[in-house]
């Protein structure tokens, strides 16, 4: 048997996910109300997005009051912002929680990049409307793409150490693999593809993995 047990996580030392909007300090002294509607508002952003609404209307479709929603963020764009970052530092966590150290390196390649697609879908949409005028929400894609970059040059560099892949410039294609999803979610380029982001990000990363492969 392996040194590293099979249950055991692949780490990442040097690669540090982006600070949290709401810090962990913060997010500890809001009520458990508080933090129940922040998991309730993920679930919109999912269902139909929040870039149309005002405090009112989302304080109305979570049933709460106004003054309960602003003791959470002082303003509807930082309430946005905050309820987009948890949304993606959960699926960016589920992503490392899929690589099991046991699993060869372009199949933990393929596990992460799949985990992380599904950021692109369905809140791209709501994400490109923020874009046109709310302040942050550009830099807050950003730094959690360049996180997916990094660790995405990460799993390169181990599959060329192992001999995997053949040695390339692995940042140059982590980069390329990293923005695959927020690429094909952008509107002019969603609306010319046949399938979802997602799926066109998935097939398109397959693609280049299976082209990466030694016989």
């Amino acid at each position: 048997m392996s040194a590293r047990s099979v249950g055991e996580r692949l780490r990442f030392p040097g690669v540090r996910a982006p600070k949290p909007l709401l810090a962990p300090e913060t997010e500890r002294r809001l009520t458990a109300r508080q933090r129940q509607l922040l998991d309730e508002l993920e679930e919109l952003v999912v269902a139909k997005g929040l870039a149309d609404l005002t405090m009112a209307e989302i304080a109305a479709a979570v049933n709460c009051s106004l003054r309960t929603l602003y003791g959470i963020s002082p303003s509807r764009e930082e309430l946005i912002l905050t309820v987009f970052d948890r949304r993606l530092r959960r699926i960016g966590r589920a992503g490392i929680e899929s690589l099991d150290a046991s699993l060869a390196p372009l199949d933990a390649l393929r596990a992460y990049l799949q985990a992380v697609n599904e950021a692109v879908q369905p809140e791209a949409d709501t994400f490109a409307e923020l874009f046109a005028g709310l302040p942050g929400a550009k830099r807050l894609l950003d730094a959690h793409e360049g996180y997916v970059i990094a660790v995405t040059q990460n799993l390169l560099d181990r599959a060329v150490a192992s001999k995997a892949i053949a040695a390339i410039d692995t940042a140059a294609l982590a980069h390329v693999l990293g923005g695959l999803g927020r690429e094909f979610a952008r509107p002019d380029v969603a609306e010319i593809i046949t399938a979802s982001p997602k799926a066109t990000a998935n097939a398109v990363t397959e693609i280049i993995i299976r082209g990466l492969e030694r016989a």
